[in-house]
């Protein structure tokens, strides 16, 4: 239980409620933009943005694996699913995800796809071993947190000659997505940023670094434990107060400044990036994404099946665009809590365990508005 129960004692909760109420000067507004979903879940979950005062706005960004994946790749993952007879392992979250014609994953699987939910890439790897008369595709998502093992896994399927194994790619990185937000034109006013916890581990609290020197804006990387978040928004609070523009890690239990070299040898060994990759809701992002090397092409679902990806609109009502974007929240939504809820999402942001919309409706949020 240690870094869980003393990071969620509600005694030094009040206190650093206290600081934070003290720091904050009344006359000005402090807006932190959380980029990470993880992040967006423990404020909610925990009654953290009961214990801010009304000073302090916090902004929800686009750092939600499943929220960001555009439509168009999920129809590729559908049409392989569907048109060559793979079996396709997948994360749980993903399955639900709106596709292209109302469809989805989970939709495709009660068509007859071969669609399974893993819980990591070593089952899907199994699932390969298991059945060497099938092409066993991985649907590879996330940060640079989940990219590593995937990088592991190619490596580990060329080694032992599991040629009916290849990845559908879509791992994007972090500070590409910071600097779309911040570079958009239709700005989002702010005033910090929370880093990530678990990508920070992987690229080091230093990869933050262009935010102060190109933007101003300070940035503390946080655990997800109530006391981290806030220990951090105390941060950035002072920071702005004191005029200051820095990276500090308020998580340095987990996050070195250089962070896991390892790690990122794994990657750049098996995967180079993107020249661009889209987004949910950002669209087109150059250098956004990573893709597989050419020597390991025989593991990569987009060359082996040839599927493209095609760019397709979100449903006209549904603001997770937006949402990603930091220009609105999940109650502004016509949709919210009406005809879009987890058990019948109209978006990702609501389908995703770490999407801004699901984080409102799981701990309460809209009952602000409903009440």
């Amino acid at each position: 239980m240690k870094f869980i129960s003393e990071f969620r004692d509600p005694h030094l909760a009040q206190n650093l409620a206290t600081q934070i109420r003290q720091a904050a000067h009344p006359d000005r507004a402090y807006r932190f933009m959380e980029f990470c979903g993880g992040h967006t879940h423990a404020l909610a979950r925990y009654g953290v943005l009961d214990l801010l005062p009304p000073s302090i706005r916090m902004i929800h960004g686009p750092g939600c694996p499943v929220c960001v994946l555009p439509i168009g790749r999920i129809d590729q993952a559908i049409q392989i699913a569907l048109e060559r007879d793979v079996i396709l392992a997948s994360y749980g979250d993903t399955l639900r995800v709106p596709a292209s014609n109302q469809s989805s994953l989970i939709k495709s699987r009660a068509a007859g796809a071969d669609v399974r939910v893993v819980y990591s890439i070593d089952d899907a790897l199994n699932l390969a071993r298991q059945h060497p008369n099938r092409e066993v595709v991985f649907l590879a998502i996330g940060f640079e947190t989940t990219t590593p093992p995937t990088a592991v896994a190619v490596q580990t399927a060329q080694r032992e000659g599991l040629h009916n194994f290849s990845v559908l790619c879509n791992h994007v990185l972090t500070p590409a997505a910071m600097h779309a937000i911040l570079n958009q034109p239709e700005k989002v006013a702010l005033d910090g940023l929370v880093g990530p916890a678990h990508v920070s581990t992987i690229i080091g609290s230093e990869a933050y670094a262009p935010f102060p020197a190109q933007h101003g804006l300070p940035v503390v990387v946080a655990g997800f434990e109530p006391l981290d978040i806030m220990q951090a928004i105390l941060m950035l609070v002072r920071q702005v107060n004191e005029g200051r523009a820095e990276v500090e890690n308020e998580f340095t239990r987990a996050v070195n400044p250089e962070g896991n070299r390892r790690a990122q040898t794994l990657i750049s060994e098996v995967m180079t990036v993107r020249d661009r990759f889209e987004w949910r809701g950002l669209g087109s992002i150059p250098f956004s994404a990573m893709k597989l090397r050419p020597e390991y092409a025989a593991f990569d679902a987009e060359q082996k099946f040839g599927v493209t990806c095609t760019t397709v609109p979100d449903h006209p009502q549904c603001l997770c665009g937006p949402i990603l974007r930091g220009h609105r929240v999940p109650t502004d939504c016509k949709l919210f809590c009406t005809v879009c809820t987890p058990e019948q999402p109209m978006g990702a942001c609501m389908v995703s365990s770490e999407g801004a919309c699901a984080a409102h409706y799981h701990h309460g949020r809209h009952r602000e508005v409903t009440a």
